[in-house]
């Protein structure tokens, strides 16, 4: 059973639980709302809304800098998106963990 949800909808569970507000930027939420939208009409395949999987799978920088310190190993942008999904949007960076 699949329960399509739009981007306020979206947002809002977000906002509304206790547990996961904090994760994610208005903005942020709004990119990987869009990201994932994008995914489904490209792919086909209808994705599950699961708010603890996204929160485990993404997480969000203000930038290369502040990234830099989860993961020293890695010197550009262009490196990182070598290495897994990174969307961009204005404010920072939402990376997949890898």
């Amino acid at each position: 059973m699949i329960h399509t949800v739009n981007e306020y909808e979206f947002r809002n569970k977000f906002a509304n639980s206790d547990a996961y507000k904090d994760n994610f930027t208005y903005d942020a939420l709004t990119a990987l709302f869009e990201y994932l939208e994008e995914y489904e009409e490209e792919s086909g395949t209808q994705t599950e809304f699961d708010m603890v999987a996204l929160c485990c799978e993404w997480s969000e920088y203000e930038n290369l800098e502040e990234l830099q310190q989860d993961y020293q190993d890695i010197k550009t942008l262009e490196e990182l998106q070598e290495k897994t999904e990174v969307i961009e949007f204005d404010g920072g960076l939402l990376v997949r963990e890898y």
